[in-house]
């Protein structure tokens, strides 16, 4: 609807796995109008990745990965940006730092994946209730995971910053002190359960 009224320019890339691509396509071509669906394939473009694909966006190198869902298939991904060097006066100086960033999309961790996540900087994990409010929510039925459950395997993969979403919304009100308290019982490092719409600087 923006770039048909003029509101959005250049092009929006949509990466996904080619079942979901597949999928989109689909849904777009009945229910979406024949001038919203000629945006498809010029302004918007879909475009299929494979697992261990690698791709390159403003200054970030980006890995997709297949998270082994038992329901769908689904990826996740990591993120690294290296280092960069800049000429000193004397020397080349080192300016920011390298980090890796692994996002594992809407499953819990999967064995298959240590290698991509192990000493991550930075992992998102969706975190669906408490532990203590396991019963309530039943969060291993729908192949999600707990607050405790997420800090745990931070501790256990060494990562350094843990990063809850996908809650259940009931705790609104308290969920960032709650979900805090429960992953710190098993992580050590730093934990952030964001807000809608807060921005974290990595």
């Amino acid at each position: 609807t923006m770039i048909n009224a003029g509101k959005y320019q250049g092009e929006f890339h949509i990466y996904c796995e080619k079942e979901t691509a597949d999928t989109l396509q689909i849904f777009c071509e009945r229910t979406l109008t024949g001038k919203m669906n000629a945006c498809i394939g010029k302004q918007i473009i879909i475009e299929v990745v494979e697992h261990k694909e690698e791709r390159s966006f403003a200054g970030v190198d980006i890995t997709f990965f297949d998270v082994f869902s038992s329901k769908m298939k689904q990826f996740g991904f990591m993120v690294k940006k290296a280092a960069t060097t800049i000429a000193g006066s004397n020397a080349s100086q080192e300016q920011g730092k390298e980090w890796k960033l692994i996002c594992l999309g809407d499953e819990p961790f999967n064995e298959k994946n240590e290698a991509f996540v192990r000493d991550a900087d930075w992992l998102l994990c969706e975190s669906f209730c408490l532990y203590a409010d396991r019963e309530r929510y039943k969060p291993y039925e729908k192949h999600h995971s707990t607050a405790l459950d997420a800090g745990e395997l931070a501790q256990t993969l060494g990562i350094k910053n843990l990063l809850l979403y996908h809650t259940e919304d009931d705790h609104l009100s308290s969920r960032k002190e709650l979900y805090t308290a429960e992953a710190k019982e098993k992580f050590c490092g730093n934990v952030y359960v964001p807000d809608d719409m807060e921005i974290i600087e990595l």
